[in-house]
């Protein structure tokens, strides 16, 4: 877009790019929404005990002579509203067409703020776009195999007596995962936020390695919160990736 163009000109541009992402998002969310089977086997694959994670906790607590995992839980899932069943199913279709559309988005972005930016500033806002994508895919892995089925193992088989029953509605499975997933894609964020501190001035690697032993507490706290388990080897094996994203980070600035 040429420097003279007018407010409305940019406006104009920018009432363009999210009519582009919104159309791709609708679209995307549409073939989602075919495919439901193949979807939610996928989100509900996490509360099945033949899951991938559980399957490798089993062996690990044989290796290493740990306690042993219990493979054999059963959680069923119910729904209590007429409607909620369609509106999970949309609702999921959505986060899924929003996710794969995300990389458009960050691409329509870029294509309208590049032509006010240096050439410098275009090849630092790539690396941000890109990589800031990335790790939110990978945060949103470990939430997948890692923090959900802990989480979700933990507190579906919490009982306070044998009389009591859980039953868990299928939107609060739903809401947790998402919530879960979002968080730990934001906390796979801080490699990439550290290091824009660290170019603006604002950050640097001394600080980082001087606050080391505090941020290892409060990654040990948050992991806790994150996956309630009494098992020490199942939140070592959540925060060690996170205690590695901060090292990361240290690296970073430091370059």
């Amino acid at each position: 877009m040429s420097e003279e163009a007018s407010f409305w000109d940019h406006l104009d541009a920018l009432r363009g790019v999210i009519l582009r992402v919104l159309a791709g998002v609708l679209l995307v969310s549409m073939v989602a929404f075919c495919f439901k089977e193949e979807l939610f086997s996928i989100l509900l694959a996490p509360k099945e005990p033949d899951f991938w994670t559980y399957r490798m906790l089993a062996r690990l607590s044989e290796v290493f002579a740990l306690e042993p995992f219990e493979e054999n839980f059963s959680v069923r899932l119910i729904n209590t509203q007429l409607a909620q069943q369609f509106l999970t199913h949309v609702q999921v279709s959505f986060y899924t067409g929003f996710l794969l559309v995300f990389p458009y988005l960050l691409y329509e972005l870029f294509r309208f703020v590049s032509p006010a930016l240096y050439q410098k500033e275009r090849f630092y806002l790539k690396r941000v776009v890109i990589g800031g994508y990335l790790m939110f895919l990978s945060g949103i892995a470990l939430c997948y195999y890692m923090v959900f089925p802990f989480t979700f193992h933990f507190l579906a088989t919490y009982q306070v007596s044998n009389e009591v029953e859980n039953q868990i509605v299928l939107d609060s499975y739903i809401g947790t995962f998402v919530m879960l997933s979002l968080m730990m894609g934001l906390l796979f964020e801080l490699p990439l936020l550290t290091w824009l501190l660290g170019k603006l001035g604002f950050l640097t690697s001394d600080t980082l390695a001087h606050y080391r032993k505090h941020a290892w507490v409060g990654i040990l706290v948050v992991v806790a919160i994150l996956t309630p388990t009494s098992d020490i080897f199942t939140l070592l094996v959540v925060a060690l990736p996170v205690f590695l994203l901060y090292e990361i980070s240290i690296w970073i600035v430091k370059k």
